[in-house]
């Protein structure tokens, strides 16, 4: 390769980045198949339909007169292996649907994101979101729906089920919160058995077509807290509910994770394994 060349290649094991540099030496950025794929466990959709039952025929009565204990499970890194909008770029790219520049601002994004720098959330969101741009609501979500089933799907991780059902025999709500865009969320609860769900909606035009534009705030680190509480007020009435158990992975999931009775740190980076021991909360291996 010719020196200050710059370009991308979709290779089977990975994607690979060039990036022209001052020097004679070009940078090279992999991000390689082994780091995006996971386990695919055959028992995850069954453990899920087990936990929907389990949700509505076997869930204790919680008592009348005690705040309604909830669980919050965030979702990716958490109840999935892997980052489900990193995950929707890569099923772009591999349709043809994501620009160079698009993909390289992302990967910017991605590694700053690794190193907790602080950045506009909304921005990446956006760019992310780019595909969809001007696409009716409908045919934007039946391709997320298909992005999930396809690729979200075999990321279940059976041992976050096998605790949300330990949460629902004891009669706790299990709550979803996500950065990451609406209709994943939704069509995840044809798996994950949870009650309610926080995530990042995106605004429509007047045409009923997606745009750019992020609706409120993404829902990402201490707004991830501020939504579960705004939301459980409105559900529950407000004194009337506890977070009482919360599972998080990424540094940026702390806020929330602090305001729980029972934090817990789920195969956790870094940053958030020493938070976490310095804290005394629990950490999880849920590989």
């Amino acid at each position: 390769m010719a020196n200050n060349e710059e370009h991308i290649e979709a290779k089977p094991e990975g994607v690979a980045v060039f990036i022209k540099g001052k020097s004679s030496e070009n940078a090279r950025l992999v991000i390689s198949e082994a780091e995006l794929e996971a386990q695919k466990p055959s028992s995850a959709v069954d453990d899920a339909a087990q936990l929907k039952a389990e949700r509505d025929h076997d869930r204790a009565v919680p008592s009348p007169d005690a705040p309604r204990e909830i669980a919050v499970f965030d979702f990716d890194g958490t109840c999935i292996s892997g980052n489900s909008p990193v995950l929707l770029v890569r099923y772009l790219l591999k349709k043809g649907q994501v620009r160079t520049s698009v993909l390289l601002r992302i990967l910017t994004w991605g590694i700053a994101y690794k190193l907790h720098l602080p950045q506009n959330e909304a921005w990446v969101r956006s760019l992310v979101f780019s595909s969809f741009d001007g696409m009716p609501e409908e045919e934007a979500d039946a391709e997320m729906y298909k992005f999930y089933d396809e690729w979200i799907v075999p990321r279940i991780r059976p041992k976050a089920l096998q605790v949300m059902r330990e949460h629902i025999a004891a009669g706790r709500d299990i709550w979803i919160v996500s950065a990451t865009f609406d209709p994943i969320i939704v069509r995840a609860k044809r798996d994950i058995p949870y009650d309610h769900h926080v995530a990042t909606d995106m605004k429509l035009d007047e045409h009923g077509c997606y745009t750019r534009e992020v609706k409120g705030k993404p829902v990402e680190g201490a707004e991830k807290l501020r939504q579960i509480k705004e939301h459980a007020d409105q559900i529950y009435g407000k004194d009337s509910w506890k977070l009482a158990y919360a599972y998080g992975d990424h540094y940026s999931d702390a806020p929330l994770l602090a305001a729980s009775e029972h934090p817990a740190a789920v195969t956790p980076g870094p940053t958030l394994q020493h938070h976490a021991e310095k804290e005394g909360w629990q950490v999880l291996d849920w590989r």
